[in-house]
């Protein structure tokens, strides 16, 4: 079974935000909720993987895809759980798998509404000593006044997910390096967004993760099943952050794939979605 056997289906959140999302495969359903600069088409892997067992919805997160709203800086994660709240309500499905901001989403989600019976989770980025605010803030200001090359520069710095020198990189050469990529994606032919037109939705992941920032001791309120996923050559504070949900989580099991990194789940190019399918499988059956 392809992705393009998918159907495409909406529905309407509680502010009335109209969020898309496709459906593929059949038998129990999973929400399938991705991270900062991903749609649905990143899990278009995944999805196949499961969808031989499961009904699989992949809906593209507000700001993005088939969900178009502009960002508002009153904007809380409270929205996005909404939106997964009226996937949920519509489809009857009951299991959610979250990568990254996603997956604090997903556990907000699992702490919330009752509808879901068990959540899986990819790395929720918790950061030991707190994400950097004042990174939050430049990243806002630079996608305000489109300076959308920096931006992308600022929020790998402000995640901390790229490699260490582009930390130390003056702003000029940030932007010209920012830039290029956007112009080297511009040229890409392909049937899923461009980058360019994914930075200014950075903002929802920011917010998302800045909102949580300190609050995992929240999520032992948790009394349902949880899956804790984490890649061996992920950052360390990854690796650090999801062992301590671990010890949080009431009801958890934490299982660590070999020679993965943070982008295990998404498509095959990048990822090992096969390996991450086989794991969400034994635990959602």
């Amino acid at each position: 079974m392809s992705i393009e056997d998918s159907t495409v289906e909406h529905v309407v959140s509680r502010d009335g935000t109209l969020i898309g999302y496709l459906r593929i495969g059949s038998g129990p359903g999973i929400v399938l909720v991705q991270g900062a600069m991903g749609t649905a088409y990143n899990y278009r892997d995944l999805a196949r993987a499961l969808a031989s067992d499961f009904t699989v919805y992949i809906p593209d997160r507000r700001g993005r895809g088939m969900s178009p709203k502009s960002y508002r800086k009153e904007h809380s994660i409270i929205q996005d759980v909404e939106d997964i709240d009226a996937i949920l309500e519509k489809t009857g499905a009951s299991r959610v798998y979250g990568l990254s901001s996603g997956a604090m989403i997903t556990l907000e989600a699992a702490r919330v509404l009752p509808r879901i019976t068990k959540a899986a989770v990819y790395e929720p980025p918790f950061y030991p000593n707190g994400i950097s605010f004042d990174g939050i803030r430049q990243i806002n200001d630079e996608i305000e006044r489109g300076d959308f090359g920096s931006a992308l520069i600022s929020s790998i710095n402000t995640s901390d997910t790229g490699p260490r020198i582009l930390k130390w990189i003056p702003k000029l050469f940030a932007w010209m390096l920012g830039s290029f990529v956007l112009w080297m994606d511009d040229r890409i032919s392909r049937p899923y967004t461009k980058l360019r037109d994914m930075v200014p939705g950075i903002r929802y992941d920011f917010n998302v993760v800045g909102g949580m920032d300190g609050k995992m001791e929240t999520f032992k309120e948790i009394q349902k099943p949880m899956l804790l996923i984490s890649g061996s050559e992920s950052a360390p504070y990854l690796l650090e952050s999801i062992r301590k949900l671990d010890n949080v989580l009431p009801h958890s099991e934490h299982v660590e794939l070999e020679g993965l990194d943070h982008g295990g789940s998404w498509n095959s190019s990048r990822g090992h979605p096969q390996i991450v399918a086989d794991v969400l499988k034994k635990f959602f059956v």
